[in-house]
């Protein structure tokens, strides 16, 4: 390299350029970065968003489920009946005294006459909702209005309720003739499995099962298999297996 008068050291003439265009690809490098960054927090706003609004729209849709057959029960001692007579039976259940646990079931009759009859009329007095706020989504997750875009995937409250009023009535009059024991665990299966329905009807089959299971120790299937052969073959056929 030559030197100039005055002792400096002359620039290669392609020095400037080179620079600029070293700047302009770091420049293009940083604008993809920067744009790469920008659709990943776009993506994961958008996601959040998505995620709220679901949850939104699916907590309004269970409050007005619950709404709706809150506004039914309100008219009946229903959860009282069942509270008093699963807490009769078990006491029974555990009594060693035979003469005892027979005095306790026959304390219990008028409950459960009470309840059979309640249950009966609010039976027929859901039959008279609208067809189109009773359907039930046999999907086990939650998706709001799951009933109204899968139509065929699901159930009618209504005629679940009927299935219920009748197992528990038929399970009360003992056809069957089983020791007061069984009968007692079939009741107490019954209304179990009413319970399950209607958390069904509000929130979703895996809560409702969820619930039974932590409440209750009791799994879906074992419940199922528990009440009368007339209410497991009815309610399998009309929510599905």
């Amino acid at each position: 390299m030559r030197k100039k008068r005055g002792g400096k050291a002359s620039s290669p003439a392609g020095a400037p350029q080179a620079r600029s265009l070293h700047s302009s690809h770091c420049l293009v490098h940083l604008f993809f970065i920067l744009s790469e960054d920008t659709v990943s927090m776009d993506l994961f706003t958008l996601a959040i968003l998505v995620a709220l609004g679901l949850h939104m729209l699916k907590t309004k849709y269970q409050r007005r489920r619950i709404a709706l057959l809150g506004s039914h029960l309100g008219h009946y001692q229903i959860e009282k009946h069942m509270e008093t007579l699963t807490e009769g039976y078990l006491r029974a259940l555990g009594e060693a005294d035979a003469s005892r646990r027979a005095q306790i079931f026959a304390l219990l009759g008028n409950t459960e006459a009470a309840l059979s009859d309640q249950l009966g009329r609010l039976a027929l007095e859901f039959s008279k909702v609208d067809g189109d706020e009773t359907r039930v989504s046999r999907l086990p997750v939650g998706i709001p209005y799951a009933d109204r875009l899968l139509p065929a995937a699901t159930f009618d409250m209504r005629q679940a309720l009927a299935v219920h009023a009748k197992g528990v009535a038929l399970a009360m009059r003992n056809g069957a003739g089983q020791p007061p024991k069984e009968r007692a665990f079939t009741l107490m299966a019954e209304m179990l499995l009413l319970q399950h329905t209607c958390h069904w009807f509000c929130k979703s089959k895996s809560v409702a099962s969820a619930r039974m299971l932590v409440r209750h120790k009791t799994a879906y299937e074992q419940l199922v298999a528990s009440v009368l052969p007339e209410t497991r073959r009815a309610y399998g056929a009309l929510v599905g297996p």
